[in-house]
């Protein structure tokens, strides 16, 4: 399949702070792709570097076929992008704010636009000051789709939306991508990696540690444990062999045991925390 993002070796550092480093990885054309992680895991660095908003210091960004650095400009026209706070001109009308979006890019998107607002239900003659964090969103959703773009990059796309809004926001990109667009979405929201991705990318502490299809991301050996023995309650997560696991317990007296598959968040508790057993 087509590569719309080739990411190769992406090193970013902020003096000494944690930026991202060695950072490897493709997302194919028509895929929604997850970027797994909690705050401070980088994935806010890689997209500001991918989309030219910061200056890496070693590695390659290629989007769509073209060099991030080079021609940046020329990948801004072809991408859909929503920072996790987009702020716009307070006192501007949402009509306004989406007319000026896309004169920016010199492009006639009102038929877009209308069926967006619609779709969201947003009022257009509101101005910005007036609306809550939800249909701010909303606003930076259609500013971001409306354009029709080969290529959606949404981060933290879905906090302050409520529950319905959410399902229609991912009804749009599943309709999007079904006409060729790719999705590149940063969440730290696991239930929505699981139910919408095709594959993960798992980013902890400015390193990528796993990068997989998502259900292989759920295939794991990592069991949570919640046993009572010789008079002691314990619950821990286990990464190994069961057999290995079973052989240690018989060891103990059990009043009461209880090995069960991980939560989606406990699995990614594992990743984060870098568990290897316990």
């Amino acid at each position: 399949m087509e590569n719309v993002i080739s990411i190769k070796n992406l090193t970013k550092t902020y003096g000494k702070k944690r930026g991202v480093s060695d950072i490897s990885f493709d997302v194919m054309k028509g895929e929604i792709f997850g970027f797994i992680g909690p705050n401070g895991a980088g994935k806010s660095t890689t997209i500001r570097s991918m989309l030219g908003f910061l200056r890496f210091n070693s590695g390659s960004i290629n989007i769509l076929g073209m060099d991030s650095v080079k021609e940046h400009e020329k990948i801004l026209k072809e991408v859909g992008y929503m920072p996790s706070e987009a702020l716009f001109y307070p006192a501007m009308k949402v009509s306004e704010v989406i007319k000026y979006a896309a004169e920016v890019r010199g492009q006639d998107c009102r038929a877009e636009a209308e069926m967006l607002c619609e779709r969201l239900k947003l009022d257009t003659g509101k101005k910005i000051k007036e609306l809550s964090l939800g249909n701010r969103k909303k606003v930076s959703i259609v500013c971001a789709m409306q354009h029709k773009p080969k290529l959606f990059i949404f981060d933290e796309p879905t906090s302050g939306l409520d529950p319905l809004m959410q399902n229609i926001f991912f009804e749009l990109i599943k309709e999007y991508v079904d006409k060729g667009t790719t999705c590149m979405l940063s969440t730290h929201v696991l239930s929505e990696v699981s139910r919408y991705c095709d594959r993960a990318a798992v980013m902890r502490e400015g390193h990528l540690i796993k990068l997989a299809k998502v259900e292989e991301l759920l295939e794991t050996s990592v069991k949570n444990v919640k046993l009572t023995a010789n008079g002691e309650h314990k619950e821990y997560v286990y990464k190994g062999d069961i057999n290995e696991l079973i052989s240690e317990l018989s060891k103990k007296k059990i009043e009461n045991l209880c090995i069960e598959e991980p939560s989606l968040e406990d699995l990614f508790m594992h990743f984060y925390d870098g568990k290897e057993g316990a």
